[in-house]
């Protein structure tokens, strides 16, 4: 399981509007119109969108980065990958720079489909 997902993205927001949006629970939800809860520490363990989307938190960096061991529910037991959200200001905006990898080579096209429908489109309406 070596496979990458790589996105660079620009938002209207702040790192730290962005931020806060990814890691707490109700903005998460209000953002993307579906089920989250988030434990928004180091450690913490999430369930995103009625909980086809599990797993913990790594890393954090306030308003600058953000690791997760993630996993679907449709994939083998144990079976995670690593998901980085990195923020950088742009002016008034805020670039992410965003790697997955090592998911399951056999969902790479849902997983970039899935990216692309529940966060980057819901974001970016939801930022403008």
């Amino acid at each position: 399981m070596s496979n990458i997902i790589h996105e660079e993205l620009t938002y209207k927001t702040t790192p730290e509007h962005l931020y806060n949006t990814l890691l707490d629970s109700e903005k998460f939800s209000e953002a993307t119109g579906a089920h989250a809860r988030i434990e928004p520490n180091a450690g913490g363990v999430f369930s995103l969108f009625e909980g086809e989307i599990e797993g913990m938190t790594v890393e954090l960096v306030p308003n600058e980065r953000i690791v997760q061991a993630w996993r679907a529910n449709n994939w083998d037991a144990g079976d995670y990958s690593i998901v980085k959200f990195d923020l950088k200001a742009d002016g008034d905006q805020t670039l992410l720079v965003f790697d997955h990898i090592g998911f399951p080579e056999q969902y790479e096209d849902d997983l970039i489909g899935g990216w692309k429908e529940h966060y980057w489109s819901r974001l970016e309406k939801y930022f403008s």
